[in-house]
């Protein structure tokens, strides 16, 4: 079972994913740990949480939690000073394997990120965007400063198509921590977007031989265009309440693009069982896997799942994106690329479009080095989870008809209208006419077998209209046939 240590505001510390295999032990917190450290999902110099605060969040005692550091210090796993607290200790650094450098080739046409059509409503209860008002502009600022004046000349020029390798360290050491991901610094990849990572997969995967590659049924639109426009033929995978059915993927789709973690938009997670049979059919038929991590960060339960990618760094290319957790506008996203993959992707980023944007790349890189993405990670899924209960809370007084699911992390949940009811389609002309924009699931590809649903973002709207856009919904679901 994994565990979070979700560190309390003004403890100084980070997030942490740890497997305790279901001991709750001073000896299974102690080789939880060490596992951590010996993976590099803990890397040295990382100050761990106070014993008080890492108890308090795994539900153990302090002193148990006292007991193990001190055990870990004695080892030479960990370190403690008087007054700077626990950390990881320097261990030596392992060899890594660097990429040579990538040959020019025949520039592509790279799909754009398509925004939905809003029609400009006042009101947007569309999935897939944060509040863009709680963007943290004095902090960003702030790091954005700190950044500038460090960075070496040599930034401004070009450089990888990898991306800036500031932010390549960071994101490698943050992934280990919070997600579970097993990469360093040079099989990171930073793109202007998941769309852009599934282009340059697709082309990659497309020039090796490949004709097509698995994706969910009911899913984000572009991905089968992008698919197409690289020459993949996009093979529907069917999805049910244990996620993905990718127990139906045979010998003849080399590639699957999945999200595990909260399957969007019907918000369930893959099954256990189904994640152990991709990764076996991965590593039985040398297929690879797409992870689209998009919203990883928001978790509401204490059980969350640690990436895929964990199980086999081989064939599973990790995806994550600034979008959800601070701005779309950013357009940061990230891969990390099995070695067998990465010269190839890095020679069709370099064709796309050289590089991404380095001051943000710099910027986003002191961000997480200082902590403020992980405390404004942490503020963010505490309003976004007050929001998830109260839309949950009103539904339930206003339209207490509608199933509500997918709401155990992300931004977004799925409202199941009432059979006899209105149609889907006169509940979504209602809201167009109240001036609320929300979209039903046949937006994202559902079959028309499907029970008629909404899908409902509740990150998007700023405080001051989050209220009024949920009255709006309740007023929509009340549409008569």
């Amino acid at each position: 079972m994994n565990d979070w240590a979700i560190p309390q505001r003004g403890s100084g510390s980070y997030d942490l994913l740890l497997d305790l295999a279901g001991q709750r032990t001073r000896a299974g917190l102690e080789e939880a740990l060490r596992a951590a450290v010996r993976d590099g999902r803990l890397a040295p110099g990382t100050r761990l949480p106070s014993s008080r605060v890492l108890a308090h969040d795994l539900g153990l005692a302090r002193n148990t939690v006292a007991d193990a550091y001190a055990q870990l210090v004695a080892e030479g796993w960990l370190t403690a000073r008087q007054g700077s607290g626990t950390t990881v200790a320097a261990r030596p650094a392992l060899p890594v394997r660097r990429p040579a450098r990538p040959a020019a080739d025949r520039p592509r046409t790279e799909p754009a990120d398509v925004v939905p059509d809003r029609t400009g409503l006042p009101y947007v209860l569309w999935p897939g965007s944060p509040d863009l008002s709680s963007f943290p502009r004095t902090a960003w600022l702030r790091a954005a400063r700190r950044a500038l004046t460090a960075a070496p000349n040599e930034a401004f020029g070009y450089t990888d198509p990898r991306g800036r390798p500031e932010l390549r360290t960071a994101l490698a050491d943050y992934l280990a921590r919070v997600r579970g991901v097993r990469t360093d610094p040079d099989h990171l990849v930073i793109c202007t977007g998941y769309i852009q990572a599934v282009g340059l997969l697709s082309r990659v995967l497309y020039t090796r031989g490949a004709r097509r590659a698995a994706v969910e049924t009911v899913g984000l639109p572009d991905i089968p265009t992008v698919l197409r426009a690289a020459g993949l033929e996009p093979v529907p995978l069917p999805v049910d309440a244990d996620g993905a059915r990718v127990e139906d993927l045979g010998t003849g789709v080399p590639a699957v693009l999945l999200t595990p973690a909260h399957q969007f938009p019907l918000g369930v997670r893959l099954s256990p069982a189904r994640r152990t049979a991709v990764v076996a059919w991965a590593r039985s038929t040398g297929g690879i896997v797409v992870e689209d991590d998009y919203d990883g960060e928001f978790r509401y339960d204490r059980q969350p799942v640690a990436a895929l990618q964990a199980l086999a760094p081989d064939h599973v290319v990790y995806a994550g994106t600034a979008s959800k957790s601070l701005a779309p506008g950013l357009r940061l996203a990230w891969i990390a690329v099995p070695l067998h993959l990465l010269d190839a992707v890095v020679r069709e980023k370099r064709v796309a479009d050289h590089q991404s944007a380095v001051i943000d790349q710099l910027t986003l890189a002191e961000f997480i080095r200082s902590g403020a993405y992980d405390r404004h990670v942490r503020r963010m899924r505490v309003r976004y989870r007050a929001r998830r209960d109260r839309v949950v809370e009103v539904l339930a007084e206003r339209a207490p008809g509608v199933r509500v699911s997918g709401i155990a992390a992300g931004l977004h949940l799925v409202l199941e209208l009432p059979a006899g009811g209105a149609p889907l389609d006169a509940v979504v002309g209602r809201a167009h006419r109240l001036g609320l924009a929300v979209p039903g699931l046949p937006a994202f590809g559902s079959a028309a077998s499907h029970p008629p649903a909404l899908v409902v973002g509740y990150g998007t709207p700023p405080d001051h209209a989050f209220s009024a856009a949920v009255g709006l919904l309740c007023e929509a679901l009340a549409a008569r046939a």
